[in-house]
């Protein structure tokens, strides 16, 4: 009897001694520190076809002990609900903290974009930038059908995209960024911006192809009310823009070269026939030369007031332009331009 005792007990305390140790490896591999990156951070970024096997080799050198972690997902139900996105680790994290931050804190990232002149390249900055790849975007960006119910065309595509910062989810796909940007492209095009344009008798997308033309002719923001001012002066009296600029876009557009640097416009290269040629064509072109800044659009809607009808780089002050209200006084200070051009011997 004693012995069956001993027994009994010696049994029971094995079970406690198995138990414990069962519990503790549960716990320390729930709730025991797991990281092994020396900052305070680290980022993961989780593709929206990820599996956990993906997922634990992107974690496999931020980890101390990656099987603990799949042994934890898969108690937890992650294994099987993996969620796309950008997460932000914390050193010492363990595997209860982990799985729970990669269930629900998918955080936003910073998308800015500027100035591109064509869809190809806006695709490819925004491609760095989010999980959609350049191929998807530029599908999806270039959906006839979408521009059609939408008002755009082959040439005011570009217009749709307003140079800024914005927050996206890292696993926005390419259609919901385009999504986004008709939200914010209606949402700019306010009933007092409307009413700004149809003051000027012009169009949202033709204010967004001159504002591209001021964007190209001047970087200096608080010049560009009055480039603008002077093309709306043009426009009224029904003379050509002749913006050099456009005669380089065309140039472009006629190679499918953007990369393309010409510093100097030649009288031959005024002959190009395309009706982004200004020296050959009344009025705005038909779509944006590149992608205008707010500024730039605001610089049109808000132009300033005046009667000058010319302007040609100032030598004296770089960045910014002589004006001229006569052909004759723009003569002379071209004069002064072309002559600094060649002591440069900027010939292209």
């Amino acid at each position: 009897m004693k012995n069956l005792k001993k027994v009994l007990w010696a049994t029971a305390i094995l079970g406690l001694v198995i138990c414990g140790f069962f519990v503790y490896n549960i716990y320390n591999a729930i709730f025991s520190p797991n990281t092994t990156f020396a900052n305070e951070e680290a980022y993961l970024f989780i593709s929206s076809d990820a599996t956990i096997d993906d997922v634990s080799a992107q974690l496999s050198p931020l980890l101390d002990d990656v099987s603990s972690f799949k042994a934890v997902a898969k108690r937890k139900g992650y294994s099987n609900n993996i969620k796309a996105g950008k997460y932000i680790l914390s050193k010492g994290m363990n595997n209860n903290d982990i799985i729970n931050t990669l269930r629900s804190q998918n955080q936003p990232v910073k998308v800015s974009f500027n100035n591109q002149e064509n869809l190809k390249s806006l695709a490819g900055r925004i491609s760095s930038q989010i999980e959609a790849d350049t191929l998807s975007l530029l599908k999806i960006l270039n959906d006839d059908v979408f521009l059609k119910e939408n008002g755009f065309n082959d040439d005011t595509k570009l217009s749709m995209y307003l140079p800024n910062t914005y927050e996206f989810f890292w696993n926005t796909n390419a259609e919901e960024f385009r999504a986004r940007m008709k939200k914010e492209y209606d949402k700019f095009w306010n009933e007092e911006r409307l009413s700004k344009a149809q003051a000027l008798n012009l169009s949202p997308a033709e204010i967004t192809s001159l504002a591209a033309i001021v964007q190209k002719e001047t970087a200096k923001i608080d010049e560009r009310p009055r480039v603008a001012g002077l093309y709306l002066n043009r426009i009224r009296k029904g003379m050509y823009l002749q913006a050099d600029p456009t005669v380089i876009f065309a140039i472009k557009k006629e190679t499918g070269n953007y990369d393309t640097i010409i510093k100097r416009v030649l009288y031959k290269d005024l002959e190009i026939d395309s009706p982004y040629n200004t020296y050959k064509n009344i009025g705005v072109p038909p779509g944006p030369i590149t992608m205008p800044d707010i500024s730039s659009i605001e610089g049109v809607l808000n132009a300033e007031k005046h009667d000058y009808l010319y302007m040609v780089s100032n030598i004296s002050n770089f960045g910014y332009h002589m004006f001229a209200k006569s052909l004759t006084q723009h003569n002379r200070n071209k004069a002064q331009y072309i002559r600094w051009l060649n002591e440069q011997n900027i010939s292209r």
